[in-house]
């Protein structure tokens, strides 16, 4: 009997490969993306002292409203265009794209557009 493709377990080895080859740094930290079934989430990590410095999501009050009635792509670029304002304002215009070990397709490349067009380094 062939078993079920596990495939999260899949995307954490990607994730995984990914991480060993790219970090954040207080220069350039790691814009990372975690996309759930109904949300997404977007953080901008320092990971040499491993702190989350800005983040956003679909599950945020403010962007949940913005967000309710769009599509999931639609709501991806609200989110990339949230974090890079509050990025941004901290003072971090240049980041390292870290898309999780998903595909660069759909709800992942509307978030890093987003961000671009809100005025983010990649």
């Amino acid at each position: 009997m062939i078993g079920k493709i596990d495939k999260n377990a899949d995307r954490v080895k990607r994730h995984e490969r990914v991480r060993a080859k790219i970090s954040g740094t207080p220069q350039m930290p790691r814009l990372s993306v975690y996309r759930s079934l109904k949300h997404i989430y977007a953080q901008v990590i320092d990971d040499t002292v491993g702190n989350t410095l800005v983040a956003a999501s679909t599950v945020e009050g403010d962007i949940a409203k913005a967000v309710k009635g769009k599509t999931k792509r639609e709501a991806a670029k609200i989110v990339g265009a949230e974090v890079a304002k509050r990025a941004l304002a901290k003072g971090i215009e240049t980041v390292v794209f870290d898309r999780g070990g998903y595909i660069y397709t759909g709800r992942v490349s509307s978030l890093a557009d987003g961000a671009r067009e809100a005025g983010l380094k990649f």
